[in-house]
């Protein structure tokens, strides 16, 4: 099997969209985005956009998918996602992107359950008996930390993300990535399956005219999918 060297990133685009976000993104050059709270306009030139179901939330979408054109793009995938997820198929990998519950996010659809954790619980299940195991890239604005304090989440809320991590054969590379608060640790994330080689995990802080343009960094993974299994670093 041939193997594919790709430049994933995931970033909370905090509903924003102008030429200094445009710019940001494309400095990053990713081949495909997971993004989160996108609005519908953000689709940089030269990408194309997959999107989650759930209905838009203040004019933007949970989750979306930005593959870039040149990419071997399949199409979007149709398995059975959780509305806040948004998926595509390039070169034989299923990219997914979710939004998971946090602490203030309430009971409504398209959240079920009464706590953080149950609420986790549920769509984790769901995209973990979904997704194809091995097969799959997972990110996006999880709303859990995997060292440290935990702010945005619940401490039993991680051990249903990791659980459906282990069950889909996925590392999330992004686990030891830090906060821009110090002393906290990203709850953005990219997972990807065990097979892969992963070059270099980074931190960037997305700026235009000298201001955060979100109130999350982003964080990019270089990683090599397919080919013969391969030690990671």
């Amino acid at each position: 099997m041939t193997s594919t060297l790709l430049r994933v990133g995931t970033w909370n685009l905090d509903g924003r969209w102008d030429p200094h976000v445009e710019a940001a993104l494309s400095k990053v050059s990713a081949d495909v985005w997971l993004l989160t709270e996108v609005p519908e306009a953000a689709v940089p030139e030269g990408y194309l956009p997959y999107w989650s179901s759930a209905p838009l939330v203040a004019g933007r979408h949970y989750a979306a998918v930005l593959v870039r054109d040149t990419a071997r793009v399949i199409g979007r995938w149709d398995g059975d996602l959780h509305p806040a997820s948004a998926a595509a198929v390039v070169g034989g990998t299923v990219f997914c992107s979710s939004v998971l519950p946090w602490r203030s996010c309430g009971r409504e659809a398209p959240w079920e359950g009464s706590t953080t954790a149950d609420k986790t619980a549920a769509v984790t299940r769901r995209l973990a008996g979904s997704l194809p195991r091995g097969a799959t890239v997972w990110g996006g604005d999880w709303n859990h930390a995997f060292r440290g304090p935990e702010r945005a989440g619940s401490v039993e809320g991680r051990e249903h993300v990791l659980d459906a991590c282990a069950k889909l054969d996925l590392t999330v590379v992004t686990a030891e990535s830090p906060h821009r608060t110090e002393g906290l640790s990203s709850i953005d994330h990219i997972a990807v399956p065990e097979s892969a080689t992963v070059r270099t995990v980074r931190r960037v802080e997305m700026k235009g005219a000298r201001r955060h343009l979100s109130d999350h960094d982003a964080y990019v993974v270089d990683v090599r999918l397919g080919g013969t299994r391969r030690t990671r670093r």
